[in-house]
């Protein structure tokens, strides 16, 4: 019996050691993104657009000042990390995750879309969900009117996706994100609302799970990335004319790859 105790011990022991071995998903990378320009943004005046009462309501007073409303086209933190940017590997097709990948959903929110900056997969569904509705305006008690209106940008070019009212407060559309002749692999995704020409949103193509907004001082961490050397961008709809910027990263299982990624 003892003998049995001590193989079964040695047995465990030896699983025990391995189990850490074999364990990693793979490896991490992660950094920062900094700008080396300045923050910009563009104005508009409530004035010129419907609801010019409702909008301001907007509880991000940091887009507005009195009738104006800004359109934060480039927000650099001071020690310059950029906001809105977004870090993915590409040079991985993971085809079970974009067959899985259940679509990006915006909402139209006191005049905003939100988010300002995610991802798509191509040929997968692009959702928007009216929130807004105004009881002190008689015709809009029903739903603030907004429409959303797609455009597939490669360069200096663009054209539409979809671009469809929603009326009501609760309205949605459900349309695919459609890119011909290789533009997912050099555009992006825009969106912007043909009634409050401020609501805006950008969004960059993936083809693998290994993706990030950045957060609001530009650092991010991406999990799980097989190891070896990948090419990752880091791209902003604004800064470097929209253009992505390209880094080769090598990761390691178990390791953590530090980025520092700047784009100019």
């Amino acid at each position: 019996m003892k003998r049995a105790l001590s193989i079964m011990f040695g047995v465990a022991a030896v699983a025990f050691v391995a189990a850490p071995l074999t364990s990693f998903a793979g490896g991490t990378i992660s950094g920062k993104v900094t700008f080396a320009g300045k923050s910009e943004q563009k104005e508009f005046l409530f004035s010129k657009f419907p609801n010019p009462k409702f909008c301001p309501k907007n509880p991000h007073k940091e887009l507005m000042d009195g009738d104006k409303r800004f359109l934060k086209q480039i927000e650099v933190g001071k020690d310059g990390g950029l906001k809105n940017a977004v870090v993915a590997v590409v040079d991985i097709e993971d085809q079970a995750f974009m067959d899985g990948y259940q679509g990006t959903e915006v909402v139209a929110e006191f005049c905003e879309f939100m988010p300002f900056a995610g991802v798509v997969v191509n040929n997968k569904s692009f959702k928007v969900e009216n929130h807004d509705a105004d009881p002190d305006d008689p015709k809009s008690v029903q739903g603030v009117l907004h429409n959303p209106h797609s455009f597939v940008v490669k360069g200096t070019s663009s054209a539409t996706g979809f671009n469809i009212g929603l009326a009501k407060k609760g309205d949605k559309l459900d349309k695919p994100v459609v890119f011909r002749g290789g533009a997912e692999k050099d555009g992006f995704y825009r969106l912007q609302c043909d009634q409050h020409e401020f609501m805006q949103g950008f969004f960059l193509p993936v083809s693998n799970p290994h993706f990030a907004v950045v957060k609001d001082d530009g650092s991010f961490e991406l999990k799980d990335v097989p190891a070896g050397k990948h090419k990752v961008v880091a791209w902003h709809p604004f800064a470097a004319k929209g253009k992505k910027v390209e880094f080769e990263v090598d990761v390691t299982d178990g390791g953590t790859a530090n980025l520092k990624a700047e784009i100019k």
